[in-house]
């Protein structure tokens, strides 16, 4: 077998991993338990992913295909790897996971970005800072720090937000019921984009079925993500 490569967004520490959609395409490939390579790579490094004809991580390099985009990625992963363990259950499930991708992207990311922005470019590599402050503050229209500082009301709504999610595991251990699938990969890559570079916590202590979902995925595959370097 061809050695797979995943390109991934890494911080002044090359160890520390961040990005929600790398998470999820790192989660894809040890739940179909196959080998890969991760390799660090920043803002500013554009040209090292220039094969891919665009300019943003994920990328995977799975012998001479090359894919892009965490969706794309699983998708790629679940026809190529048919005889291992699947990713959406079937076609139905890869459906109903487009909306679970759709939401977290539209809805929970953008208010956990500006709940943690101001932690990210304190823990990016020297070289993107400039980068990222500029283009994220011409994003906001106002200092990251001015960003984060509304994060004590943004959690509030976030985490009622999440409510759906928390009646469903109220129930069952996993969105994909007995053990995870790609929809809970999905919502856990943007918690953990939170834990690997912020101490402020996004779940209330209280908050059982959420919490306990948490721990479980950040103890899957021998405690990847739980091992991970991380703020909190």
């Amino acid at each position: 077998m061809s050695a797979i490569l995943l390109y991934e967004l890494a911080g002044a520490d090359a160890d520390l991993r961040f990005s929600s959609y790398c998470w999820r395409s790192r989660l894809a490939l040890l739940h179909k338990g196959l080998s890969f390579e991760t390799i660090p790579w920043r803002f500013t490094d554009k040209e090292a992913i220039a094969f891919s004809g665009q300019g943003h991580v994920p990328v995977l390099v799975d012998g001479e295909t090359v894919v892009f985009d965490s969706w794309a990625i699983a998708d790629h992963l679940e026809r190529a790897y048919p005889e291992a363990p699947s990713l959406f259950g079937g076609s139905a499930g890869q459906a109903l996971t487009r909306f679970v991708n759709a939401f977290v992207d539209g809805v929970l990311n953008p208010v956990i970005g500006r709940m943690i922005v101001a932690d990210i470019a304190r823990i990016v590599h020297e070289k993107d800072r400039a980068y990222f402050r500029a283009s994220r503050e011409q994003r906001f229209g106002e200092p990251l720090e001015a960003v984060s500082a509304r994060r004590e009301t943004d959690v509030a709504s976030f985490r009622l937000w999440l409510d759906p999610l928390r009646r469903v595991l109220a129930d069952q251990p996993f969105l994909g019921g007995a053990g995870p699938m790609y929809a809970d990969y999905i919502f856990f890559g943007s918690l953990q984009w939170a834990r690997c570079v912020s101490a402020f916590e996004l779940l209330a202590g209280d908050d059982a079925a959420l919490f306990d979902w948490r721990e479980r995925l950040l103890d899957a595959f021998d405690g990847n993500a739980r091992r991970a370097p991380h703020a909190g």
